[in-house]
């Protein structure tokens, strides 16, 4: 036998663990952060991740026992790489980028321990890993918002398809007696990333051509946002007639899980109708099974207690990299003094203000630190809506909360962002800049 034809043995196993072990130990701020983030229900479903991918590899434990094991050097590169954007997320305080770098380092060192033939063998498993790491916050915000103004408009179109007179401002649906507002909770995310999951499963499972497994899963996107659009006209349309209780309690989470498992079902019909389609027709039950993969080769009888060298270096590197973080100096954070803009004058030469108070779940939402919102008003009625948020820290897990967030949600079109300069006005010797914001409602626009 060849010196690198190794089969997989317990020893090799204990090398495995004592690597998924040090990669844990690494990333274990970016792992806690991320599993904190399961509580939302977007991403509740995430905890049963973990154990599926364990699964889907275990189905597959008698191929990997029995084929040779060559370690490839593109393998140690890649989780170098990984290894190099866990440092920049620690130095950044950025969770997300800790968080993406922990699925590369995985996936590398199961390249480097492995090699190609292995590696093929528990990469998709593997993959399905990216859906436990939440969105970003900026980019969540911009798609949460997209999706309440596309199942706004779809879910009245169905309401006025029922024969109910409708008007549509924004996220708001007024049905005349009762005004719903298609909040953040109906964008649809609740079951668009629990769904995308599921498709991405049944794909990996799914024992058809490739185009049939990627249509498969991107056809959970149109799916979710067409019944999400459904069960907000089917609240409206109880509305209408039973009043708006119908849209609270019991009766709304419910209609959410009937909506999901409607969207499951709709993916399962979808597999029938592929297996029969195409030149590789099958049935149902032989295109999608969940039994032990056996190995099929003539099997190694005597394994030999030896790591690839490949995955030797990438251990070594990952311990490297732990001594490296703990050796960091510790960064204090430096939380310059400031008066609270409960200070802030309410007369600036010729504009009075009036400050006002923001409701509670736009606070929950943005959490900053302290913030002023305010209208003023010169002499000749010019009117100016002042806001100002301010945050103290910055460090991992914080942000500020973007516009271009929050504005499309209540129906706002950003038409264009430029940073300009504020004439005359300096910090430090140092010119002062401004984001020009121009936004438009129908044919109302405002400068922001």
């Amino acid at each position: 036998m060849h010196n690198k034809e190794i089969k997989l043995s317990l020893f090799n196993m204990l090398a495995l663990l004592f690597g998924f072990v040090l990669m844990t130990f690494i990333f274990r701020d970016g792992i806690i952060h991320a599993i904190n983030s399961w509580e939302a229900e977007e991403y509740s479903h995430s905890y049963l991740i973990p154990f599926i991918t364990a699964y889907l590899i275990w189905q597959r434990r008698d191929i990997l026992q029995n084929i040779p094991l060559f370690g490839s050097w593109l393998g140690v590169l890649s989780l170098l790489f990984g290894l190099f954007l866990f440092v920049v997320g620690e130095l950044g305080t950025l969770y997300v980028v800790i968080q993406y770098a922990f699925i590369i380092v995985l996936l590398s060192a199961a390249l480097s321990f492995f090699g190609w033939k292995g590696f093929k063998l528990v990469a998709i498993p593997l993959l399905l890993l990216f859906f436990t790491i939440p969105l970003p916050r900026f980019i969540y915000n911009n798609l949460s918002a997209e999706l309440q103004l596309i199942s706004s408009e779809i879910g009245v179109v169905i309401i006025r398809l029922l024969g109910i007179s409708v008007f549509l401002e924004g996220n708001v649906i007024d049905l005349g007696s009762y005004k719903l507002q298609v909040a953040e909770a109906c964008n649809g995310l609740r079951y668009l990333f629990p769904l995308m999951t599921l498709g991405f499963i049944s794909a990996y499972l799914f024992r058809q051509a490739l185009w049939k497994r990627i249509f498969l899963f991107l056809s959970t996107i149109p799916i979710t946002i067409i019944m999400n659009s459904f069960r907000i006209a089917v609240i409206g349309w109880l509305v209408e007639h039973w009043g708006i209780s119908m849209a609270e309690g019991f009766l709304h989470d419910f209609e959410g899980w009937v909506v999901f498992m409607i969207c499951f079902s709709i993916l399962l019909l979808e597999m029938a109708i592929l297996v029969r389609v195409g030149s590789d027709k099958s049935t149902f039950s032989k295109a999608f099974g969940l039994e032990k993969e056996t190995f099929k080769g003539e099997k190694i009888n005597n394994p030999i207690n030896k790591i690839p060298a490949t995955f030797v270096v990438s251990l070594i590197a990952m311990i490297g990299v732990l001594l490296l973080s703990y050796s960091l100096p510790h960064r204090e954070e430096i939380i310059p003094k400031r008066e609270s803009f409960t200070q802030f004058p309410s007369q600036l030469q010729n504009w009075s203000g009036v400050k006002r108070d923001m409701e509670s779940i736009y606070i929950d939402a943005l959490l900053f630190t302290d913030y002023l919102l305010a209208d003023f008003q010169n002499q000749d009625g010019e009117r100016i809506n002042y806001y100002v948020a301010y945050y103290d820290s910055q460090r991992k897990g914080q942000s500020a909360h973007s516009p271009r967030s929050c504005l499309p949600g209540g129906g706002w079109k950003i038409e264009s962002i430029e940073r300009v300069p504020l004439n005359g006005i300096k910090n430090g010797g140092r010119q002062v800049y401004a984001n020009r914001v121009l936004t438009q409602y129908g044919n109302t626009k405002q400068l922001v």
